[in-house]
């Protein structure tokens, strides 16, 4: 019990900070009856503990001390302003069978979500990058240069709240930081229906958006699109009640959250225009000075939008990272990875056709990772809803906090829009039978509850199953839990004994990196962890080894440099070339310190075609297109007569052109004979393969089960030159001799 203890002790450390921070802000900026509203303090106070932790992180001081110091200060701070005064239920009255129906279903689905909370964190991405990078920032007090993770590029504001609960209480702490924020989600709902005369619809509202399953399993695991939805519906409400109060008062908490939404996800950038656009077109309305509104939430939201921009314009030269790498080229990600990971996103494996998703989202479960119960089949009806001004506000931000669900239609990326369109929906019943919401928001309970929900959805949903109490009180220890339920859980324990402190492990899959404080490098992640993996799979793929020579021969001349330009376009091959040689005669000219060599794309890589390694190459790590070029510098004449390029077998589109500088500075082409032919493959290349690793600072590697590879790693350890130190969960790990 010791350790529920401190889980719910940095629990409730951290949101009573939350709160205090926001009672603070909106004491000063807001009307005192909003300030009151305890969920509305947590969600904009939990903006400035953000800001704050990431002051910290990057100053390097998140030590003990510190945040004690920084707990107790917003603490003593809260209580001067008054606890008391706080209002934690926001409800409306109702009819005393609806309070007391409303009343059961409220505290059914909280003790599920709270059993769910406190236990041991098992999520996918909670258990991988969520809590990896924030135990990563703990144990090294801040921020440092990570530039093999691209999740770390990412806006990490709600995790910075998590490492504020993560140093009191660990991974649990966090997950029950992320229900707080579901809590405050409702808790606002309830607000926005009482200020404005729609408390039943709230309350039907808060239930259908409560009691969805992808909202229970998300609120309750160290994700952040729960939190996400009560930035943006808090955001909405304080916009509204700004519209109503017809004053200035409201607009620093608007710029807080328009910033926030930026710096907690990506996908909610769209916060800042709405409320731009949103205060912009009331003041005009109104024949007040619009732009000095404007300006204010503007300039307050950039003190959380900035700071995000610049550390990834500092640690990746990309301040979008790890997008719009066309627009800022970096050696830290491939723009093949990003094209990648878009048409995947918006393609997941299992989906046949687009046409599914309803059906996928709302009644199955699986392909997509979650479902919002079947009552969201009904959404049409949130039409009826634009008969009221309510109804077109909400269902306007419906559709601008939805519009990037097209970018990664998983489930979840719908929780943000769901508030609105729970309400919405409900407003619409209710325009057409008053009692239609209530019975809605009721099926919808039963059908979202475990045992019902497995009657109809599909065995592997991503959902919740049941109310675990053994789990959550640790009467069944959490090393239990987690190695039963965790898929690579038992290898992070297993790196964490095995492998030396300082060592990085390359892996192709993820693991739970939460758990180990081993650097975790995944292929994918990153441009060296892309070029790393395409090393080691290079002996087993023959089309990727060096077997095809392209050899340029032309009259002896005297040149100053050296160009061969790609000149196809529209083919889906990269261009690579595994070592460009040059020769006089039957001779190959020996490199020197003269010899500049240049590359477009990708310059950062150049070197590994003249490392003399075949099984290194310099790739362009995106589609052809006409004007890729290899180029050498040799820093004086020379003469030359042939040029041959080993190339793999897996571009067959590339069309190649070499140009020479005479030393004028004008590239012109050369007449040359072109051969192409193939040649047997290198010998030793696992070895080589595995010496380029070590040469890397990779000296152990994971391979999970069914990955390419498996049995040839096993079957030849001796050509790789590597030991299986060990294997769990069905991943081995080898080290490299």
């Amino acid at each position: 019990m010791t350790e529920v203890a401190a889980i719910v002790l940095a629990w409730l450390l951290t949101a009573f900070s939350c709160v205090a921070i926001g009672r603070l802000v909106l004491k000063l900026t807001a009307p005192e009856d909003i300030a009151e509203e305890a969920p509305v303090c947590f969600v904009v106070g939990a903006a400035g503990l953000s800001l704050l932790m990431f002051a910290l992180c990057s100053l390097r001081l998140v030590h003990m001390p510190v945040l004690v110091g920084l707990a107790c200060g917003v603490l003593v701070t809260g209580w001067r302003l008054g606890w008391r005064r706080l209002r934690w239920w926001l409800g409306p009255q109702l009819p005393k069978p609806l309070k007391w129906t409303t009343g059961v279903v409220g505290l059914a689905f909280c003790l599920l979500y709270l059993s769910q909370a406190l236990g041991p964190e098992m999520s996918p991405d909670g258990s991988t990058y969520h809590l990896g990078l924030v135990g990563r920032y703990w144990r090294e007090h801040g921020f440092t240069r990570i530039t093999t993770h691209m999740y770390a590029n990412l806006s990490q504001g709600v995790e910075l709240v998590y490492l504020f609960a993560y140093a009191f209480g660990r991974h649990s702490a966090a997950a029950m930081v992320h229900f707080t924020f579901l809590l405050a989600t409702v808790g606002t709902m309830l607000a926005y229906g009482r200020r404005f005369g729609l408390g039943p619809v709230a309350v039907a509202g808060a239930i259908l958006f409560f009691a969805s399953p992808v909202t229970g399993m998300d609120g309750t695991t160290a994700y952040n699109d729960v939190a996400v939805a009560a930035i943006l519906f808090v955001l909405f409400y304080l916009v509204e009640a700004w519209r109503s109060e017809a004053s200035g008062k409201l607009l620093v908490p608007v710029g807080i959250l328009a910033g926030y939404a930026y710096a907690a996800k990506y996908t909610a950038f769209l916060a800042l225009p709405y409320a731009l656009a949103t205060v912009g077109f009331v003041e005009l309305r109104r024949k007040q000075r619009w732009l000095r509104s404007v300006l204010i939430v503007a300039v307050v939201a950039s003190l959380w939008v900035v700071p995000w921009l610049v550390k990834n314009w500092i640690v990746v030269h990309n301040p979008f990272s790890p997008f719009f790498n066309r627009w800022f080229r970096n050696p830290y990600t491939h723009v093949s990875f990003e094209d990648h990971y878009r048409w995947q996103m918006r393609n997941y494996p299992g989906l046949r056709s687009h046409w599914e998703i309803p059906l996928e989202v709302t009644v199955r479960g699986t392909v997509l990772c979650g479902l919002i119960g079947p009552v969201f089949l009904l959404a049409p009806v949130a039409g009826m809803s634009l008969r009221y001004a309510h109804g077109r506000r909400l269902l306007l931000a419906a559709a601008i906090f939805g519009s990037t669900y097209a970018t990664n239609i998983g489930t979840r990326f719908l929780i943000p829009a769901l508030p609105f369109l729970s309400l919405a929906m409900v407003l619409g019943l209710a325009a057409w039978r008053g009692w239609l919401p209530w019975l809605v928001a009721g099926v919808h309970a039963v059908l979202s509850w475990p045992p019902v929900t497995a009657l109809y959805c599909d065995p592997h949903a991503w959902r919740l199953r049941r109310v675990a109490w053994k789990e959550a009180l640790r009467l069944r220890p959490s090393e239990e839990t987690l190695r039963a339920g965790l898929p690579g859980y038992s290898m992070a324990r297993l790196i964490e004994e095995k492998v030396p402190a300082g060592e990085r492990i390359l892996t192709f899959n993820q693991i739970p990196e939460a758990y180990t404080t081993r650097e975790i490098l995944v292929v994918y992640q990153s441009a060296l962890g892309d070029v790393l993996g395409d090393v080691l799979w290079m002996p087993m793929i023959y089309d990727a080894q060096p077997v095809r020579r392209i050899e340029f021969r032309f009259p002896a001349t005297q040149a100053q440099g050296l160009r061969v330009v790609q000149t196809a376009d529209r083919s889906p091959n990269h261009w690579s070339v595994a070592e460009l040689r040059v020769y006089r005669g039957d001779g190959e000219l020996a490199r020197n310190a003269r010899w500049r060599v240049r590359a477009w794309p990708n310059p950062w890589d150049v070197q590994r075609a003249f490392d003399n390694s075949p099984v290194t190459r310099w790739r362009s790590w995106e589609r052809l297109f006409p004007g890729m070029f290899l180029e050498v510098q040799f820093g004086e004449p020379t003469h030359l007569d042939k040029v041959v390029l080993e190339c793999a077998a897996d571009q067959p589109d590339i069309r190649l052109q070499l140009q020479l500088d005479a030393g004028n500075g004008q590239w012109r082409a050369v007449d040359a004979q072109v051969r192409d032919y193939r040649v047997p493959p290198p010998k030793w290349m696992r070895r080589l393969a595995t010496l380029e690793l070590r040469r890397s600072g990779i000296n152990y590697f994971l391979v999970s089960p069914g990955e390419f590879g498996r049995d040839d790693y096993e079957q030849n350890r001796g050509a790789w030159g590597i030991r299986l130190v060990g294997e769990a969960d069905g991943i081995r790990l080898y080290r490299i001799e």
